[in-house]
């Protein structure tokens, strides 16, 4: 597996260049394009209308939500996957966004759900487990067996009330290649964000990627950070969860990108004036992007944690610390659609400002970083030598003349020379 604290190449990116997945470049900013609620509204449309400020703002890649027709309208319960008309919008619509995303030079990224897929008739234990009359007609053999199917047991966790894809069959690891093919070469997506990444090995995703060669593509390795039992408190050492997550990397070839749950679970205790948990015992930062920052794929919020499903939310008080955190470090940060465009200008200007600074001083997710502080009511880092930052209520600045204020808000502020 992986060595933590080495964010060594050991040959994967060449294979990336081969096969797909990740940049090698890591000047990515990512933007989630939707939340909770999208599904209610014409989507492709409305965010066709936010392209150009997306363009301006310099990001690279716009994670779409899941594009096929679904049991349940936000997309998480597939069944015609060849099928674009969705709550979001028609497939003509679809198609037209990710032409005018294309001419702002922007990617589109697809959310791949293949862990589990809702059968069109009921087959074996009377469970809809076959799919026919639709593309891909699979029978009962493409669920596993411990989720009413006829197919061998999961080699992930089990996605409950649903079938779940048995991707041991090669019948089935090749259709999804197909779909994936399909999405990128006749749709226009070049990225893919693999749902539910723990529901099947990550030996199968090193194979999609592989045949599919999106430009970039990030797992949702959603794990659970490790609490107190008696207090149910953050514990500070969070290696055990990251190294959970670096083994998945590690084990789809360093092909795939994983979302930072530990920076995000670790960054949102330590804005509450707990901010000594931004240093782990070696003095790195103390998520994936300590040990592996260029697949580690940095947020603050997305459509689950936050948005009204609000299932793990960072404190809305210090969103902008959480930006300037993500937005200065290594790892390829995400910024999140209700952040950017339902919190009001000024957040949407304090993200953007961050952005160009990032861009403009060319932080990029292997750019070295020195913490300076991290106690309660402070954090400040140098990066790249170039680049310092300040978060927390704690009065903090660089020494020295070189040193230009570049921007500044509440409980943040960043410089460069």
């Amino acid at each position: 597996m992986a060595e933590p604290n080495s964010d060594s190449d050991r040959g994967f990116d060449v294979a990336s260049a081969q096969a797909g997945g990740v940049i090698k470049n890591g000047r990515e900013i990512l933007f989630q394009g939707f939340n909770w609620e999208s599904k209610n509204n014409n989507w492709w449309e409305h965010l066709a209308n936010k392209i150009p400020d997306l363009a301006n703002s310099g990001f690279t890649s716009i994670w779409l939500p899941p594009p096929a027709q679904s049991l349940s309208p936000d997309g998480y319960l597939p069944q015609n996957l060849y099928c674009l008309n969705s709550c979001y919008g028609s497939n003509d619509q679809l198609r037209s966004l990710l032409g005018k995303l294309s001419e702002h030079k922007i990617r589109a990224m697809a959310d791949v759900v293949i862990n589990h897929r809702v059968g069109t008739t009921q087959g074996h234990g009377g469970v809809y487990n076959r799919y026919d009359g639709i593309p891909l007609p699979w029978d009962e053999h493409a669920v596993t067996s411990c989720s009413g199917g006829l197919g061998n047991k999961s080699t992930g966790e089990n996605f409950d009330g649903v079938p779940n894809i048995d991707h041991t069959q090669s019948f089935v690891r090749e259709d999804i290649a197909q779909w994936l093919i399909w999405l990128r070469k006749d749709v226009g997506f070049q990225d893919f964000r693999f749902d539910f990444a723990k529901g099947y090995s990550p030996e199968f995703v090193k194979e999609y990627v592989e045949k599919s060669k999106p430009m970039f593509s990030v797992g949702e390795y959603w794990d659970n950070c490790e609490y107190s039992p008696t207090d149910s408190s953050l514990n500070y050492n969070q290696d055990s969860h990251r190294q959970r997550i670096i083994n998945w990397i590690d084990s789809t070839g360093g092909l795939c990108a994983a979302f930072d749950f530990t920076s995000k679970g670790i960054l949102q205790e330590a804005v509450k004036g707990q901010m000594w948990r931004l240093q782990d015992v070696q003095g790195k930062p103390p998520g994936v992007m300590g040990w592996w920052p260029s697949r580690a794929v940095t947020f603050i919020d997305n459509h689950d944690t936050g948005s009204t499903q609000n299932h793990w939310p960072f404190p809305s008080e210090h969103i902008m610390e959480g930006y300037a955190y993500i937005l200065t470090h290594p790892g390829i940060p995400t910024v999140f659609y209700d952040h950017f465009y339902d919190w009001g200008n000024s957040t949407h200007d304090q993200i953007a400002r961050l952005m160009e600074i990032r861009r403009s001083q060319d932080i990029h997710s292997r750019s070295t970083i020195k913490i300076i502080e991290a106690q309660p009511e402070l954090y400040s880092a140098i990066i790249e030598d170039k680049l310092c930052m300040k978060i927390g209520d704690g009065s903090w600045s660089p020494s020295g003349d070189e040193w230009k204020l570049a921007t500044s808000g509440i409980r943040y502020a960043v410089w460069h020379k």
